[in-house]
């Protein structure tokens, strides 16, 4: 997520592709953004930028006409506009040919020129936002690098509030009071300064006062007498400790490497990386705080540790960033039909068990065994009764006209 010290090199980067360009038109807003019109339209207008904290506010300056009735009738702006833009997880500015207009580019600015450019807010994921006639925001602090003292008041005077009884790693991102600090600045200052993340605020930033005794104070040659070596170690040991120093000094070392800052997209980024001590650093530990956020430390990281809290393994990051829940789904859907499969294939294989296999087989061979109920049979048997009478027929004597009429009749039902 881009921290101060990142919306700075923004607004840096603004205020140098836009020196001395000229726009012209209306700002255009990409369809699929849901933050709001910004209703300005001008024949020609100028662009500066400024930052404070975690936002950049554009300033849309309309150039002098002579004529300027006639702007105000035909719809142009005659008065300045303040847009500010909070740049969520992955917002920044491009400044490209209107041809090689980026993918994500969700309000774009276009110059008075021919082939026309383009600057354009990029923003792939959505989070950032932007406010026509905005105002930087009331509920954040000052910035933690341009507004140092006032920063450093804000935060003494409001050491009792009860946000301070949380772990330092967790107040170090509230914007009320450390506006412009992020996640990877909250590793590196807590590193320098040997402080375990998840003890108490109060803890962490009590004896400091509200003006900075160290800041003007220049540095001691080295050729001071053996006798000062003890003070000059004792005084820098008390400058390296106080942690809103190192809030305002620590994020202004990344503006001075220039580019722009953390930017994992980026091909090359090698001065950050080389610039990092403790943020994704090989051998440092990292657990996640109570907002679920990954906090990266050395050593003990203090007693409010998070109930049950691990350290997040690369896998499950991976998983997380993709968000690739659908896949999720379809693989639950398979095993669930796999299941049904295999619970059809289980009753099958349980009704043709060889042991019953083998009694219906015994049955059939009994079955024609088995006695007969009177009259199934009725045809076969008045088939059989009717041979045996014509054989007895044929083997007895005739005896005149008694014998030949039942011979007859035994005839006659034969035939």
């Amino acid at each position: 997520m881009p921290e101060g010290p990142e919306l700075h090199l923004a607004s840096q980067f603004v205020n140098k592709v836009c020196a001395g360009v000229v726009f012209s038109g209306p700002v255009i807003k990409s369809e699929v953004s849901k933050s709001p019109d910004v209703s300005f339209s001008c024949e020609a207008y100028r662009i500066t930028a400024a930052s404070r904290g975690k936002e950049v506010k554009l300033t849309l300056t309309p150039m002098k006409a002579d004529e300027p009735k006639r702007r105000a009738k035909a719809g142009q702006a005659d008065e300045p506009m303040d847009i500010v833009f909070r740049f969520g997880m992955s917002g920044f500015f491009r400044f490209t040919g209107e041809d090689e207009l980026p993918k994500h580019a969700h309000l774009r600015f276009y110059t008075k020129e021919k082939p026309c450019r383009v600057l354009s807010f990029v923003d792939a994921r959505r989070f950032g936002s932007w406010q026509p006639n905005g105002t930087w925001q009331a509920g954040r602090g000052p910035c933690i690098m341009f507004e140092y003292k006032s920063f450093r008041e804000n935060v003494v005077s409001h050491l009792s509030d009860r946000a301070f009884e949380r772990p330092i790693c967790e107040v170090l991102l509230n914007q009320k009071y450390f506006n412009g600090i992020g996640n990877y600045l909250r590793a590196e200052i807590l590193f320098r300064l040997n402080i375990p993340p998840f003890v108490s605020a109060r803890t962490a930033l009590e004896g400091l006062e509200s003006e900075d005794l160290y800041e003007n104070m220049k540095p001691l040659k080295n050729e001071t007498a053996d006798i000062t070596k003890g003070v000059r170690k004792k005084k820098a040991k008390e400058e390296t400790g106080d942690l809103l120093r190192l809030c305002h000094t620590v994020p202004l070392e990344v503006v001075s490497l220039g580019g722009k800052g953390y930017d994992p997209e980026k091909a090359d980024y090698s001065a950050f990386q080389a610039w990092l001590q403790c943020y994704y650093v090989d051998g440092m530990k990292s657990l996640r705080d109570h907002n679920g956020r990954t906090m990266w430390f050395k050593g003990d990281p203090g007693p409010l540790v998070p109930k049950d809290s691990k350290s997040p393994s690369p896998k499950k990051r991976i998983k997380k960033e993709d968000h690739d829940y659908t896949d999720k789904k379809k693989v639950a859907k398979v095993r669930s039909g796999s299941t049904t499969k295999k619970s059809t294939i289980k009753r099958e294989s349980v009704t043709k068990t060889p042991k019953k296999e083998k009694k219906d087989a015994d049955r059939r061979k009994t079955k024609p065994t088995r006695k007969k109920t009177p009259g199934a049979n009725a045809p076969q048997q008045e088939a059989k009764s009717g041979e045996r009478r014509r054989k007895t027929s044929r083997t007895q004597p005739t005896d005149g006209v008694a014998a030949s009429g039942p011979q007859r009749r035994s005839l006659r039902l034969s035939r």
